[in-house]
């Protein structure tokens, strides 16, 4: 079963249930290497599912003081898929080890798909 860190709108209960169709279980995790930024969407259906018109973004910086709270939920490789969707084209896949030891996948800034080759992350065309 993917995991999924989630540091921004996919941890709001409204979000989830537009997205997934139900409310996701998870768990507080970090990661290490990232620092959050903020971009707007201009997609109406991600607006009108989120409420907000600016989201969070994650940014690598490889250093490890930098690091990104969130919630690390369990789900389905549909679900995934899902999560793909609500996703705007700002936001690429990667995987990821968390602090706490988990492999996940994250949406981090696509402008940065470069970075991931020399990174301690592996890209997806997710």
């Amino acid at each position: 079963m993917p995991k999924l860190f989630s540091y921004g709108t996919l941890q709001q209960e409204n979000v989830q249930l537009a997205t997934f169709g139900r409310r996701l279980a998870g768990q507080a995790d970090q990661l290490t290497g990232f620092v959050q930024t903020e971009i707007k969407i201009d997609d109406p259906e991600v607006v009108r599912a989120s409420g907000k018109t600016h989201h969070p973004m994650l940014v690598f910086t490889n250093r490890p003081e930098d690091c990104v709270n969130g919630t690390v939920f369990d789900i389905t490789d549909t679900e995934l898929g899902q999560a793909d969707d609500y996703e705007v084209d700002d936001y690429k896949r990667v995987a990821v080890t968390l602090n706490s030891g988990l492999q996940a996948w994250v949406y981090v800034d696509a402008r940065q798909a470069a970075s991931y080759d020399t990174a301690p992350v592996h890209a997806t065309n997710g």
